[in-house]
């Protein structure tokens, strides 16, 4: 297989394709939705309780982990409808293999956000 050349023009092309994938994400889900208010709630509380740079970076990769995991379920979702609309256990079982992941990622990013955030929710009281 031959490779192409590198085109800039491509590359910048990739990030509009990527930018329509987090609007489609964004408009479509549902609970990317609800994963994206939490994700802005606690920016705004990590800047009210000045987090450290070590706590800034844990919080950004939960953020993205939980984002890209519910991007990955639905694209997985999309092209399990796509290729069977009707049920079939084989595509149930997908979709649930895909639902876990986001559900393991947002409980992983809940526990690092209660052992960054609930001291300090404590010291205000």
């Amino acid at each position: 297989m031959k490779q192409e050349k590198f085109s800039l023009r491509k590359r910048v092309k990739s990030f509009g394709y990527a930018f329509d994938g987090i609007a489609a994400l964004l408009r479509d889900e549902h609970n990317s939705r609800i994963h994206a208010f939490a994700m802005v709630a606690v920016v705004i509380m990590g800047f009210a309780f000045d987090i450290t740079t070590s706590e800034w970076c844990v919080v950004a990769l939960c953020c993205g982990g939980v984002l890209m995991a519910e991007a990955m379920n639905s694209a997985v979702e999309a092209i399990a409808d796509l290729v069977s609309p009707e049920y079939h256990p084989l595509v149930k079982k997908a979709k649930d293999i895909g639902a876990a992941g986001v559900l393991f990622m947002a409980i992983a990013a809940a526990v690092s956000g209660i052992v960054i955030f609930l001291p300090r929710l404590f010291s205000l009281f």
